[in-house]
């Protein structure tokens, strides 16, 4: 996904999803409900805001909606994927996790991009078909 703008576009909105392992419903609601105060920041540092995470037990999945409001998606997930603390966030749940890309072995992706936008990244990125402001 290239988005470099000049002026600051209005929020991206964007959804993703992967699946829970039933063995770690209770250790993701937990770590979540503590989140690192390294990772909040940096989440915050790399334009990214109105940030939540949906489980539906039924299926397993996790269900997560953020809005970004930068200027340079690639340069905002660089400094993501590049702060160690994240790093050791994104490889506990992952632990957690398992992805519905085939072939995907983290957060950091397939495709090592680490930017959740479907293509063989850990989360898979959703289209929005409907919107109403």
């Amino acid at each position: 996904m290239s988005t470099t703008t000049t002026t600051p576009p209005h929020p991206k909105r964007i959804a993703q999803i992967v699946r829970l392992k039933p063995s770690s419903i209770q250790a993701y609601k937990a770590c979540h409900a503590a989140v690192w105060p390294t990772v909040l920041a940096q989440i915050k540092d790399s334009n990214i805001s109105d940030y939540s995470i949906f489980l539906d037990e039924r299926s397993l999945t996790l269900f997560a909606t953020f809005k970004w409001t930068g200027t340079d998606w690639e340069a905002d997930m660089r400094r993501m994927r590049e702060n160690e603390e994240v790093r050791r966030w994104w490889e506990m749940t992952d632990g957690m996790q398992e992805s519905f890309n085939e072939g995907a072995v983290g957060s950091l992706g397939a495709d090592g991009d680490g930017d959740g936008d479907g293509d063989g990244g850990w989360w898979v990125g959703l289209e929005e078909v409907f919107r109403l402001e």
